[in-house]
This record gives structure tokens, sequence and C-alpha cells, in this order.
């Protein structure tokens, strides 16, 4: 009977989601923070999961992911996700109105706070993304239209 049990909770084990891990977690922080401080375009995309995404998403999505890019990172973090942020990650209209929904299920949220400074002075700015987990690795995915 023991072994039975066993068997079983091997077998569903991958089926459960552990979630990253405090390595996985610093490693996907750094490497976003490094990518987007060099204006890294190319390395900053490829965080994203574009499969099932809209294509418009994805294109806003890369858009704003590059708008403060060569800032100076002030804070990072990845965060859990509170009741408001469960809500949100549901899904909603799009921009033109269509259901949307994530193509992937968030678990945390890549929380950024950038300062740029220039001759005419400086500004800072803050911004919040969803993150997920795909084959093992932490991604930001891409709404798609709700099925």
């Amino acid at each position: 009977m023991k072994k039975a049990i066993s068997m079983l909770l091997l077998a569903i084990a991958p089926l459960a989601g552990f979630g990253a891990t405090p390595a996985q977690e610093k490693a996907f922080v750094d490497a976003y923070r490094k990518a987007f401080e060099a204006n890294d375009e190319k390395t900053l995309h490829g965080f994203l999961y574009t499969k099932g995404a809209d294509a418009q998403a994805l294109e806003f999505y890369k858009m704003m992911m590059t708008s403060d890019m060569g800032g100076k990172i002030t804070s990072i973090q990845l965060a859990d996700l509170d009741a408001n942020d469960r809500k949100r990650a549901q899904g909603g209209p799009g921009p033109d109105g269509r259901p949307m929904k994530f193509t992937l299920p968030p678990t945390k949220k890549l929380v950024i706070k950038s300062e740029s400074r220039s001759a005419n002075g400086s500004t800072s700015s803050s911004s919040e993304v969803f993150v997920a987990e795909s084959d093992g690795k932490l991604v930001i995915p891409a709404p798609g239209l709700a099925k």
C-alpha cells in the first residue's frame, strides 16, 4: 500500500507545479536588469512568452518593455500577487474591446522602478508586469484572445 501511494505521488508531482526556486528568480531579475540597462532590446523581448499571444497585444508589450530602456533601475523585484493582481490576471477587454486573457497563468509580478537623467534633468518611472512559468523558466506572458 505504501509503495502504491509513493508511486501515485511521484506520478502527479510534475502536475503540481512547484514554482521557481529563489536562485531562478534571482537569475531572472538579474538578467532583466542587465538587458534593460544595456539597451538590449533583443534580450528583453526574449523574456516574452508569445505562444497564443494576440499580435497587437504583443507589439504593445514590446513597446512598453523598451520605453524606458537604458535608464538606471533603482529597484527591481519579483513580488507575490495580491488579490487585486489575481483579479487583473484573469483578463478583460483588450484595446479593441475583444476579451483577452493571459496565455499562461501569472504567478508573480516584476516591479521595476527606474530613473533616467539628461541635460534637462531626471525622470523616474515605475512599472509592473506579470510573470509566469513555462517549461521550468520564468517568462512574461503576453495576452491572447479569450476563448
